[in-house]
């Protein structure tokens, strides 16, 4: 049986399937916090839009108000991985307590074990199938995945330039942090750790904005997949399957992966849910429990949560 031509059933142009604009590479960068290298082999539909991460962890531009319920300051969350995630983990009418701390060391599997193993086996998903192209000599195919890994390449290397960290305010060691967060549709937030911790992942910007060689490579690479997808009608039926297979497969991997994630990376920390989420019968509930928790309600009239008891209570701006 000839490998070479499948005679019932025709296939081309399979690289028009790379095309998709599927956001599932932007979401791993996201919940990561960072590309590593061995996205370089993870081959799915969305390469193209791998720059548009910080676009896609927070699609609709919310800042939320943020108080610090050891201080009394009232500010928003500026970091598009921290708010895309907080709304990923929150739920409506409820309080949901993460904990942030530093990262010690970095590898595959630091978003757990199971979650690390399915993303594993996307790049050997990758290697297998240019073994099988090589060895049935369908050349084609074979440089179109490498093409594709070559732009995944480039976006990579900037996506690591982009999340190295800069502002994140001013040191305090050593002190602890409090904050609640109140995110869209009632969702509660409440974020414990070193005070260092949590500017890390709250202030400043998660991706820095391309710079113009930055943004010619991007635009280079973005063009190498729209070249893919025109150069895939050369290949034959059994490449094209292979090609169209692969991207199936690994796009459900890293989906699949990006599900059973535990927790946020970003800026060397880790971001994860210490406690079930639990339900309030109105926010006015949840803020007169932390105020009797806190001591204090200046936070809360800096909410809007609650009205001033006096003239000293009101803050000199309500966010919310």
């Amino acid at each position: 049986m000839s490998m070479q031509r499948l005679t019932h059933f025709v296939v081309e142009a399979g690289g028009i399937v790379a095309l998709a604009d599927l956001t599932t590479i932007a979401e791993r960068t996201a919940l990561m916090g960072k590309s590593s290298w061995f996205d370089i082999l993870v081959i799915a539909p969305g390469i193209h839009l791998h720059q548009r991460s910080a676009e896609f962890a927070n699609a609709g531009g919310e800042l939320p108000p943020t108080a610090a319920l050891t201080s009394g300051y009232v500010f928003r969350v500026e970091n598009q991985a921290m708010v895309g995630w907080l709304q990923r983990v929150g739920q409506a009418g409820c309080l949901v307590e993460v904990e942030v701390h530093a990262q010690e060391g970095s590898s595959l599997l630091d978003g757990g074990q199971l979650a690390g193993f399915i993303y594993l086996l996307a790049p050997i998903v990758t290697v297998a199938t240019e073994i099988v192209l090589a060895y049935y000599a369908e050349w084609w195919t074979f440089g179109i995945i490498g093409v594709l890994i070559f732009a995944r390449a480039v976006n990579v290397a900037i996506i690591r330039r982009r999340s190295t960290t800069n502002w994140k305010g001013a040191s305090e060691p050593g002190v602890y942090g409090d904050l609640l967060v109140l995110v869209s549709q009632d969702r509660w937030i409440r974020m414990k750790g070193l005070v260092d911790d949590l500017k890390a992942v709250t202030s400043g910007q998660w991706l820095q904005d391309m710079g113009p060689i930055e943004s010619f490579a991007a635009a280079g690479a973005t063009m190498l997949v729209y070249v893919t997808a025109a150069l895939s009608a050369n290949a034959t039926t059994f490449g094209n399957i292979m090609l169209m297979a692969l991207l199936f497969v690994e796009v459900g991997l890293l989906g699949l992966s990006n599900k059973l994630m535990r927790g946020l990376h970003l800026h060397e920390r880790v971001v994860r849910v210490t406690r079930p989420a639990k339900e309030y019968r109105r926010r006015l509930d949840l803020a007169q429990e932390l105020i009797s928790e806190t001591g204090r309600r200046d936070w809360a009239v800096g909410l809007g949560l609650v009205m001033p008891e006096r003239s000293g209570d009101i803050p000199s701006k309500v966010v919310l």
